[in-house]
């Protein structure tokens, strides 16, 4: 077998199973549960798995088949997200109208585009597979990250029908938070950023210096018992906790607990994927905005990490991408779902993947010497460094092989569907605000 064919061979392979995780996390839901578009913040499943079907044909076939044809001319606008170079697309907040196609026929649409994509990658020459490698490993990470948002979309979903009707998952026993402790980090002049092999996004380079004094971190993420003191002393009712927009916001939308937290006859319930329990004191607090995050580090004295400091601590603390130092994250392959108690206190960083995704102070900027590339792919991060803040680490929805040190995810500060959570900070830097 020749180098190309093996090459072939391999991404083949990994297509195929990136696309099969799709399917099996639509599998347990019905084509209705697959249509409704609970806010615009949220995309329909159907639509999720359509979308990231349209950047294969778009960024893979359009450019490479033979005679390339658009499975249907429609989809392209009905399925684009945000990419202005392609073309025009249909309304973000309106894409719970789209009864037709069906999730059937979105099934029949990826069938087509897969076998499409199969006979493209088994066919060409050495170099042509070289240079289109890159795009194809980006549309696998591409779709983990909506692997990531479906979870996350259906979760509002569910939630929102009456019947409070499950998704998967096993809920956790009952547990009360253990004492939290600290690593102290030495800081100084010191590197971040993606260096060396393997898939990184854009956003993460270049690698450069960045200043830290010394700081220290909490060894785990802040929890739901932990939580309920802040709420219990009036922690969403005292304006000086808050930065201003946060305090609007609070009072705009009568923010008074977490995003799925509900009060019921004086006992606060939780909205999980496996049902709604009484909250566990012990479980990491999780769907909190920035605003939320900044608050309760204010009122505990304490502060967010910057996403350098959070990025040298977990190196640091040998909590790189390596296999042994995954091997007990609460990533989306345990099936959990949730975020889940941290386990026996180590004197190192507890939770540093999986879980929830954590906020930090830093504003989502480009890093020194960033440049997008060309083209409609120089759209998938650099357009939004603006108005969001950063999230570090992955949560219990982040498909396995799709956390490192260096992901930069982000979201707007008032976020709160999405799975995150807080790490507390304390000495290096002055509190830092957006």
């Amino acid at each position: 077998m020749s180098t190309t064919e093996r090459t072939a061979d391999e991404l083949v392979s990994r297509y195929d199973d990136v696309r099969a995780h799709s399917e099996a996390l639509a599998a347990p839901l019905s084509p209705e549960d697959q249509t409704v578009q609970s806010m615009p913040d949220v995309s329909p499943t159907k639509w999720h798995r359509a979308h990231v079907t349209w950047f294969f044909e778009t960024f893979v076939l359009a450019d490479h088949e033979a005679g390339f044809a658009p499975f249907q001319d429609g989809y392209w606008f009905l399925f684009n997200s945000y990419y202005e170079t392609v073309g025009p697309r249909y309304s973000r907040p309106d894409r719970g109208l789209i009864s037709r196609p069906g999730a059937h026929e979105v099934g029949t649409y990826r069938r087509n585009v897969d076998s499409r994509v199969r006979d493209l990658v088994t066919s060409l020459d050495t170099g042509t597979l070289e240079k289109l490698t890159p795009v194809i490993e980006l549309g696998f990470h591409h779709e983990q990250q909506h692997q990531e948002l479906l979870l996350m979309d259906i979760k509002h979903v569910l939630s929102r029908n009456p019947l409070q009707p499950d998704y998967s998952g096993t809920p956790s026993p009952r547990s009360e938070p253990d004492t939290l402790g600290w690593v102290d980090v030495e800081g100084g002049l010191v590197e971040i950023g993606h260096a060396g092999e393997g898939f990184r996004f854009d956003n993460e380079e270049p690698r450069h210096r960045v200043w830290l004094e010394p700081y220290r971190l909490a060894d785990r993420l802040v929890t739901n018992g932990e939580w309920l003191e802040f709420m219990a002393d009036n922690g969403y009712r005292r304006h000086e906790l808050w930065l201003s927009d946060g305090w609007a916001r609070v009072n705009a939308e009568t923010w008074r607990a977490p995003f799925y937290w509900l009060e019921l006859d004086g006992v606060w319930f939780e909205h999980t994927l496996h049902g709604t329990f009484p909250v566990n004191p012990g479980l990491p607090v999780s769907h909190v905005s920035f605003y939320e995050a900044e608050a309760f580090a204010t009122w505990a004295g304490k502060r967010l990490p910057s996403e350098a400091e959070w990025e040298h601590a977990v190196v640091l603390d040998g909590a790189t991408t390596a296999d042994a130092d995954l091997a007990d994250a609460n990533l989306a392959d345990s099936e959990t779902f949730h975020p889940r108690a941290a386990g026996p206190s180590t004197g190192r960083l507890r939770q540093a993947y999986g879980d929830c995704w954590e906020w930090t102070s830093s504003a989502y900027h480009p890093y020194p010497g960033f440049h997008p590339a060309p083209g409609a792919i120089g759209e998938y991060n650099g357009k939004f460094m603006s108005n969001q803040m950063v999230l570090r680490g992955g949560c219990a929805l982040t498909p396995e092989g799709h956390a490192r040190a260096t992901y930069r995810n982000f979201f707007p500060h008032a976020a709160r569907w999405a799975l995150s959570g807080v790490r507390l900070a304390d000495g290096g830097a002055p509190r830092m605000s957006p």
